[in-house]
């Protein structure tokens, strides 16, 4: 009889394994780039159909509608269907809706199609970073999965770059077209290449044939005729209660967890949804506007870096602390950099990179602090929830970021401003941070 959380835990990570981990992390950069192509296209969509800015807030509203829809079935999908068969369908459902994008005649086809790519992109995430962990040792799961989040942002910085380049000669439909068929090519190859969870296949008695098989090729030697049965902590929980989010001192814990994850993302998604708006609005180009945003997100992969680098010499209240601090401060300076055209871009990208690197390494650690506060019985739910709770945030910006415009750039920044401060609000009073740890011991993130 062989545990298999036993023996992939404390088995070798093979260069097979590295490239499962390498197509989730390709997959969650097109999932970042695609989350993003929306806020780049806006300024091209408004100048094309003369439309207002406010006709495209219920855009950006379905798209997060979507991903919470994604988001929440992934795990469903993913107990049923397997990981492989999940992420392979969020990935070709969101790169096919995206490619139709680019030929859509009117404002409400859009909307019907970022719903359904959306739900992909929804899905991809967790699908993407449950497969990356369950192929990957205990000793090294963290960095893995951690490398696969700070995929969103470089996608999202790769979709700036490519937008600043595609839309002011082949505008906004050929960034759809870009940003649709590179996933779909990419869900061919995983389905050519990447093959089952082995956790999920040890759940399957009738598959013990293709697991032997699987393991082996992860250098992972079995005898012949092997039962697999799952780790007692692989095993299906008992039903979660509120008394665990809200009872033996919990509830400071959950209700600031919240709060920064609502204010964070809230701000991220303002960002991600109407910066390039916000800077064509001042009068500067699409290239310009989309390199604007490129670099906040550039930002964002070196604080997520960082902050891997960082966390377990320093413990997450101290990052975490400086980074919401310092990303406040800078959304508070923008509000004096002069953005317009013929004015000296420099102060303002590097304000946007600062301000990207702080944002993105508080959005980072709060997955780590919600692994970490809650038991193991509850704490895939408990994260989710709390990204749940991001989520509605994200909503609340895309649905007042074209208001938020039109008040002046000076509310814009206000409010990212703000954001930043209820996010540092919250971090303050969580009571749980993860703590500094030796040099043996690691942050589990599965």
């Amino acid at each position: 009889m062989v545990e298999i959380g036993e023996l992939l835990d404390h088995g070798p990570w093979p260069r097979f394994a590295k490239l499962v981990t390498l197509l989730c992390a390709l997959a969650i950069i097109f999932d970042g780039f695609d989350i993003s192509v929306v806020g780049f296209a806006i300024p091209s969509m408004i100048r094309d159909w003369h439309l207002p800015r406010a006709s495209f807030a219920p855009l950006l509203v379905i798209g997060f509608v979507g991903m919470i829809i994604g988001s929440a079935s992934a795990g469903i999908v993913s107990d049923r269907l397997g990981r492989r068969a999940a992420l392979f369908w969020s990935v070709l459902v969101f790169g096919v809706a995206i490619t139709l994008s680019s030929f859509a005649p009117n404002l409400f086809v859009i909307e019907v199609l970022r719903l359904v790519a959306a739900a992909g992109i929804g899905g991809a995430l967790p699908n993407a970073a449950t497969m990356s962990g369950e192929f990957t040792p205990l000793q090294m799961r963290s960095v893995a999965v951690m490398m696969t989040i700070v995929c969103v942002p470089l996608g999202s910085a790769l979709a700036g770059s490519v937008a600043s380049l595609v839309l002011p000669t082949a505008g906004w439909r050929a960034l759809f077209l870009v940003g649709g068929i590179a996933p779909i090519a990419l869900s061919l190859v995983m389905f050519l290449l990447m093959p089952e969870s082995p956790r999920f296949l040890a759940r399957h008695p009738k598959r013990a044939a293709e697991l032997a098989r699987l393991l082996g090729r992860m250098r992972l030697a079995v005898p012949d005729g092997a039962t697999f049965v799952e780790t007692a902590a692989d095993r299906p929980e008992t039903r979660m209660s509120l008394k665990d989010f809200f009872g033996a001192g919990q509830t400071r814990n959950t209700l600031a967890l919240w709060l920064a994850f609502f204010s964070s993302l809230s701000g991220v998604y303002l960002c991600f949804s109407w910066l390039p708006t916000l800077l064509t609005a001042n009068g500067l180009g699409l290239s310009a506007a989309s390199k604007g945003l490129a670099v906040y997100n550039y930002g964002g992969v070196a604080g997520v870096l960082c902050f891997v680098a960082l966390v377990n010499r320093l413990g997450s209240r101290i990052l975490t602390l400086a980074a919401s601090s310092f990303a406040a401060l800078t959304a508070f300076l923008l509000i004096f950099i002069v953005i317009k055209p013929g004015a000296h871009q420099l102060p303002l990208l590097a304000a946007l990179s600062a301000h990207g690197f702080c944002v993105n390494a508080v959005q980072t650690s709060l997955f780590a602090l919600g692994v970490h506060i809650y038991p193991t019985k509850v704490r895939a739910s408990g994260v989710a929830i709390a990204s749940s709770i991001g989520r509605i945030g994200a909503i609340v910006s895309a649905s007042v970021g074209s208001l938020v415009i039109q008040l002046g750039r000076a509310a814009f920044f206000e409010y990212l401003t703000f954001a930043m401060f209820f996010a540092f609000v919250g971090l303050s009073i969580l009571r749980n941070h993860v703590p500094k740890v030796g040099a043996k011991k690691v942050l589990v993130m599965p």
